[in-house]
């Protein structure tokens, strides 16, 4: 019997690094994946500025879109507005397997550490603590004050992994695509996806 294929809700926030949480996107589906996508309106923003990416507002609208652009991957989407209250992730009756927020604000990873659960993004992360379902958070920002490692700390502390985008060198990154790559490779092992993005530290030379 094939194995059921994980449900990973993932959130695009307003911080800089849209292409981790682009590819990442990409990768889940490569990986058959079904995945519930959200997403701020400066994520909005930050995916224009920082890849010409235009995110339609529209929830309907960006699941198409990206079904388009990724037809040929054998993953499934379903896109939620921030508003949806009646997604499945706002709800521990029907938790995702695990929740990614890629990129992460700090103002987002603050009104999770508090409980502020006022959006489908800060609710549904509100729901993976609470029903013990893995949730990474990449934060992009430098440096941190002593108010987000607090709230970084306290995040950790309840079963968050604080997975902060920095690229290592050791596989001798050759472009921007292979630091990105980086990133998402860890961010996939965290969530228990494969995947083949980089060479393994002490794999053997084929």
């Amino acid at each position: 019997m094939a194995d059921t294929p994980k449900t990973i809700c993932l959130a695009f926030t307003g911080a800089s690094g849209m292409p981790y949480g682009v590819r990442l996107l990409e990768c889940l589906l490569a990986a058959g994946c079904h995945v519930q996508l959200l997403y701020s309106q400066v994520a909005q923003v930050v995916a224009r500025q920082e890849m010409d990416l235009a995110l339609p507002a529209r929830p309907e609208e960006a699941a198409e879109y990206f079904r388009k652009t990724y037809a040929d991957l054998p993953g499934t989407l379903e896109v939620y507005g921030r508003e949806q209250w009646f997604a499945p992730v706002a709800s521990g009756s029907n938790p995702p397997d695990a929740m990614v927020v890629c990129p992460c604000t700090m103002g987002t990873l603050a009104a999770i550490a508090q409980g502020l659960a006022d959006n489908l993004i800060t609710r549904a992360a509100d729901v993976a603590l609470k029903e013990r379902r893995p949730l990474v958070l990449v934060p992009r920002e430098t440096p941190f004050s002593a108010i987000h490692l607090e709230n970084m700390l306290r995040l950790a502390q309840v079963g968050a992994v604080i997975l902060p985008p920095n690229p290592g060198f050791y596989h001798r990154p050759q472009s921007v695509g292979d630091m990105v790559d980086f990133v998402v490779a860890r961010i996939l092992d965290h969530l228990g996806v494969s995947h083949a993005l980089m060479k393994r530290w002490g794999a053997a030379e084929e």
